[in-house]
C-alpha cells in the first residue's frame, strides 16, 4: 500500500512539474493581455465565439466522451500504410504556384514567389502525453528537414495538432514571419521566435506581410494547451494574391461562413477542416456534408478538405472524412481537390487528384 501511494504522488508531481515544460507555452500578460481585454468578445480572461458555441451538444456529457473512446473502433487507425509522394520542397521552381499537403492540417505552399506554410505538426504525436494520438504509419514522414525558408507560416489557433512545439523549435531560423491570431505570440516569444517577426491579428484585421493582404476572419471554435480554455483566439484567414485562398481553420458550421463569402468572396481556393467530428462536438467541428455547404457559401471554385489522414482523434473510420466529402461535392456539383499526401498540385491549371484511399484498409 505504501509503494502504490508513493507511486500516485510520483506521478502527481511528475506531472504537475511537466506542466512548466515549455512546449506547454504560456499565456498573454502585459501590453499583449491589455490590447485582448480591449476587445468585445474577451470576457474574464478568454475569448467567446460570435454565436453559442457549446462544447458539447445537447444531451452529451464528458463521462459520454470518456466512454465512447474506450469502446472498439472500427478501422479508426488504417491498417495499410498511408502513401506519400516524396516531393523535394527545396526544387520547386519559386514561380510555380503550388499546394502540398502533409496531412491532417498541414500544409505549404508557393504563390506568387513566396513560400507559405500553415499549422505545420510534423511529430509523431497531437498531444502532450506520448503514448496517445499517434500518427499513421505511412510510407514517408515529411519532416522540418523536407521544409525550405518560409516567407508566411500561418498558425489557426493553439491546438496540439495544429501548433507543435518540437516542429516549431526545429523550424526556427527558417520563418521569415508568423501570422496568427492575438495571443498566440505569448508562446512563439517564449520558444524564441522574436516579437518583430510575429503578427497577431483580431477578427476583421487586415495586415500587408511579404506582397499578401491578409485578413483574420471568424472561426467557431475554442483553444487552449492546457486546462484553461480560450486564453488565445483561433482564426481563420483571407490570403489576397493573385489567387485568393481562403485559410479555414478549425470550425463548427455557423452563419459567419455565408458572412465571409459575402464580403471577402469569391475565392479561388477554400482549405477547410474535414475530419474528427462527431456529433456529440458537432458545434465546433463540420461534418463532412456541411463542409461542401460552406464551399458554396464562401463562393469557392475549388474545396480542398484537410484535417484528416494522420491522426485519429475522433471515432469515425479513418477514410470517412474523404469517402463523405467527395460524395457531397459531386452531388453539389463542387469542384474538389483530393492530392495524396506529398502531391504537388499546381494552382493555376485544373488540378487532377484521384480517390487514392479506395482499397486501402
Amino acid at each position: 500500500m505504501q509503494i502504490l501511494l508513493i507511486l500516485v504522488v510520483l506521478i502527481v508531481v511528475g506531472g504537475f512539474l511537466y506542466m512548466f515544460h515549455p512546449r506547454f507555452g504560456t499565456n498573454a500578460s502585459g501590453e499583449r493581455l491589455t490590447l485582448m481585454e480591449g476587445k468585445p468578445n474577451f470576457k474574464n480572461g478568454s475569448f467567446d465565439n460570435l454565436e453559442p458555441t457549446p462544447a458539447l451538444a445537447e444531451g452529451t456529457t464528458y463521462s459520454d466522451i470518456m466512454l465512447s473512446f474506450f469502446k472498439k473502433r472500427e478501422r479508426n487507425v488504417p491498417k495499410d500504410l498511408i502513401p506519400v509522394v516524396k516531393s523535394n520542397l527545396h526544387a520547386l521552381p519559386l514561380d510555380s504556384n503550388v499546394y502540398v499537403w502533409f496531412g491532417h492540417s498541414s500544409y505549404f505552399m508557393q504563390l506568387d514567389g513566396k513560400r507559405i506554410l500553415v499549422d505545420p505538426v510534423f511529430s509523431k504525436y497531437a498531444t502532450p502525453v506520448r503514448i496517445s494520438v499517434r500518427a499513421f504509419n505511412s510510407t514517408y514522414d515529411y519532416t522540418a528537414a523536407d521544409i525550405p525558408e518560409v516567407d508566411i507560416l500561418f498558425i489557426s489557433h493553439d491546438h496540439w495538432d495544429h501548433l507543435d512545439y518540437n516542429t516549431f523549435m526545429q523550424l526556427k531560423g527558417k520563418i521569415k514571419h508568423i501570422v496568427t491570431g492575438i495571443g498566440v505570440g505569448a508562446h512563439l516569444e517564449k520558444w524564441g521566435y522574436p516579437a518583430n517577426q510575429i503578427t497577431e491579428l483580431y477578427w476583421g484585421e487586415t495586415a500587408e506581410v511579404a506582397g499578401f493582404s491578409i485578413t483574420s476572419t471568424t472561426a467557431r471554435h475554442f483553444s487552449g494547451r492546457a486546462f484553461k480554455r480560450n486564453t488565445s483566439l483561433w482564426s481563420s484567414f483571407v490570403l489576397n494574391g493573385s489567387k485568393k485562398i481562403f485559410v479555414g481553420g478549425d470550425s463548427g458550421y455557423g452563419k459567419h461562413f455565408k458572412e465571409i463569402g459575402t464580403q471577402y468572396g469569391p475565392f479561388d481556393f477554400v482549405i477547410l477542416e474535414n475530419g474528427q467530428y462527431d456529433k456529440m462536438w458537432h458545434y465546433i467541428h463540420m461534418m463532412p456534408e456541411e463542409v461542401v455547404q460552406v464551399a458554396q457559401e464562401l463562393q469557392a471554385a475549388y474545396l480542398i478538405p484537410v484535417h484528416s489522414s494522420k491522426f485519429p482523434l475522433a471515432n469515425h473510420s479513418w477514410d470517412d472524412p474523404l469517402i463523405r466529402v467527395t460524395t457531397a461535392a459531386h452531388a453539389k456539383h463542387v469542384d474538389i481537390i483530393t492530392p495524396q499526401i506529398g502531391q504537388v498540385v499546381s494552382l493555376d491549371s485544373v488540378p487532377e487528384t484521384s480517390a487514392w484511399w479506395e482499397g486501402l484498409d
